[in-house]
Formats: structure tokens, sequence, C-alpha cells
């Protein structure tokens, strides 16, 4: 077996441990922080949103700043640094004994949560560019299996076991994925050459801003993630109004899982597509499609209709973050790959915790089925964002930080 391939089968692996980590505690949050003291249904429910949302934003921050290290000092070394720290993290999940500790140590674990960006740059410095798409889109699943089950598996072992060994199985899990890095990834460095350059983060992010294919896909991935995370936390209470039947909780786990598993059967198949015909214009055709399944969504009548709808939403949504993951793959120079991948990583995280805030105002204000008409409205907007960029001149990423490099030097001269 290459050495490729193996480093790809193990971060697959360690990519579904930790995303699934990552979702493992939703089914049992808030029944946890009730085993912390006598609190009302109020209180536990705004901690439980406090607690979720934490790791996301200390994640939104450092994601390109652990993208930045790893480029310079090697993906590998950041890999075994954040799997542990997370696994870390976890475990003391488990023996805390107040919610302001529980949300201190979900913000630590935002913080060392930079394995998801990095194991992308990592694989994706390896891979040609004619087979991005594909790769990042099989790698991809892992990400999706690990959400898809996270909260599967988190809800039957707190059952089955409890919380605290609940948190100590997942730790365990998570460092054994830690553990394969250290004795399985060979990392293949290119070596660095006396013409290099090491661009400042200054220069990095004014590129980004003067190169339009690329902001414009940072933009898109925060749509994307707004319009999948909107309707999440008000699903439950939407199934509520679709069935009598009094398993609700475990009707509306189906009716979100079936959105991963639409995406898990076709995130290759849009990545492999991509790569054949052009990353934007399947970019393009997916945004449309995801705007044709989401909005009837508003108008069923029974449960069925609308897991059929989520099914079919989650086949065009699956190629989403592949086909923007290989956008930047493609466009970004190897220098500054890891930090690329982490701002993209950023951006999707900014959609996290938007998403759940946005679809809630809008429901308040004007119902649940408007939040489908809205988020619809965002897989438009997106589309004519990567459909005017495409007008646009072709620029080289490379040739804009030189040019934001130059201009740096020359005002600080």
């Amino acid at each position: 077996m290459s050495v490729q391939k193996r480093n790809f089968i193990i971060m697959f692996f360690s990519n579904f441990l930790v995303s699934g980590t990552m979702t493992m505690i939703m089914p049992f949050l808030s029944l946890y922080i009730k085993t912390m003291g006598d609190f009302s249904d109020a209180y536990t429910q705004k901690w439980a949103g406090l607690i979720f949302g934490a790791t996301f934003v200390s994640a939104f921050i450092m994601s390109p700043i652990w993208g930045r290290i790893a480029d310079k000092y090697g993906y590998k070394p950041i890999l075994i640094i954040n799997g542990f720290g997370i696994a870390i993290s976890v475990l003391l999940m488990g023996f805390v004994h107040s919610v302001e500790a529980f949300f201190v140590l979900r913000l630590f674990m935002g913080i060392v949560t930079g394995f998801i960006p990095t194991s992308l740059a990592f694989i994706s410095s390896q891979t040609p560019k004619n087979i991005a798409g594909k790769t990042m889109g099989t790698l991809q699943m892992g990400s999706v299996s690990g959400t898809l089950f996270g909260p599967v598996i988190g809800g039957f072992l707190a059952d089955t076991f409890g919380f605290q060994y609940t948190f100590i199985i997942t730790a365990s899990a998570v460092s054994a994925a830690a553990l394969l890095v250290i004795f399985g990834v060979q990392e293949l460095r290119k070596e660095k050459k006396k013409g290099d350059h090491e661009y400042s983060r200054k220069t990095v992010i004014s590129g980004i801003f003067h190169h339009r294919l690329i902001l414009n896909v940072l933009m898109i991935t925060s749509l994307i993630q707004i319009g999948l995370f909107s309707i999440q936390p008000l699903l439950s209470l939407y199934v509520s109004h679709l069935t009598n039947s009094n398993e609700v909780a475990f009707l509306a786990g189906i009716t979100f899982s079936a959105t991963g598993v639409g995406s898990l059967l076709f995130a290759r198949v849009w990545g492999k597509l991509g790569d054949s015909i052009g990353y934007e214009k399947v970019l393009s055709a997916l945004l449309v499609i995801a705007f044709i399944f989401i909005v009837p969504m508003a108008f069923v009548t029974a449960l069925w209709q609308l897991i059929v709808l989520r099914l079919l939403f989650g086949i065009a949504s699956g190629g989403l973050i592949p086909i923007t993951t290989a956008l930047i793959r493609r466009e970004a120079p190897i220098e500054v790959q890891g930090e690329l991948m982490g701002y993209n990583t950023s951006f999707r995280f900014l959609g996290n915790i938007i998403g759940p805030m946005f679809g809630g105002f809008i429901s308040g204000y004007i119902g649940i089925s408007s939040v489908f008409f809205v988020t619809g409205a965002l897989f438009l907007i997106a589309f004519f964002i990567i459909y005017f960029a495409r007008k646009k001149p072709v620029q080289d990423f490379e040739n804009v930080l030189l040019e934001e490099e130059m201009h740096e030097k020359a005002t600080s001269s």
C-alpha cells in the first residue's frame, strides 16, 4: 500500500471519530446539565445552547491559526496536538460538576478542533489537482458519517453506560485516532527551496479579499452552513406538527439523518464529477438543486414527504463542501494551503453559529414554514454569487499574494 493511500485511510477513520465527538453530546446535553443541579427548564435550555455553540465559536477563531502553523511546521504535529487536545477535553467533561466548567471545556475543545481542516489540507497537499474533488468528496464521507452517527452513538453509550463512561469511551476512541496518526501517518513534506515565499498573515488575508473566486467561495461556504443549520433546532417541532406519534424525538432523528444519508451516498460522486467538468459548474448546479428540494419542505402534509425531501436535499448538499474544498485546493499555493483551509473551515463554523439563531429568528416572526423559503433564497443567492464570479477574468492567487506583498512592503518603507 502506498504512503498516500495509508495516510488517506487513517485520516478518513480519524475524521469520523473527531466529527462524531463534535456531535455525540447532542442527545443528552440537557440531561447531563440537569445532573449538575436543580435547574429550571429555561436555565437548562439557555446553557445547552451556549455550551453546544461554544465549541464552534472558539473553533471559528482558531482554525486559520492551526492551518498557518501546519503550513510552517508540518501537518502531522498539529494533528497529534489537536487529537490529544480533543481527547483530554472530552475526558474532563465526564468529571465536571458545574455548567460553567462544562462551558469552559467546550470552549477549549473548540480551540483544539483544528483536526478536520488540518487533515483536509494534509490530504489535499498530497493529492493531484485533477482528482482533488473525488478525494475530498471521499474524505468528506468520513466527516459526514461521524456527524450522522455521532448523536446516535452518543445516545446509545449514555443509555448503556451512563454519562461519565460515555465521555471516557469517546476520549479513548479519539486518543486511539491520535495514536494512529503518530504511528501510521507518514508526512511527505516538500523541501523548502531558497526562492520559496513565506507570506505574512496580513498578506494572505489581503490576498483573499482581492481574489474574487476565493472570497466568493468563502462567502458561499457560510451561506451553505447557515442553510444547513437554520432548520436544525426547529426540526423536532416541525416533525411534531406532521405526526401524532409519541416518538417525536426518534422520528425527528430519522428526519435529521435523512440529509446525512443522502450526503454520504453522493459526496464522492459530485467530487468526481467536479474533477471532470469543472468545480464551478457542479457547484452552481448543486446550489440550484438544493433550492429546488428545500422550498417544497414548507408545503409537506405528511412526515414521509419531509423525509424524502430531506434525503433528496442531502444528495445535493453532500457535494457542496467537497466542491468548495477542491476549489480552494486548486487555487491555493501549497505554502498557504493549510491556512486557507483553516479560513474555509472558519467560515463554515460561522455559518454553524449564525444558522440556528437565524432560523429561530425567522421562525419566531413568520413561522417555521417560512424558514424553508428563506433558506432556499440563501442557496439561490449563493448560486448568483458563483455565477457572476465565473463571468469575471481569472486571477492567479499566487500573483495576487505577490502583489499584496509588494504593496505591503511599499507602504511600510
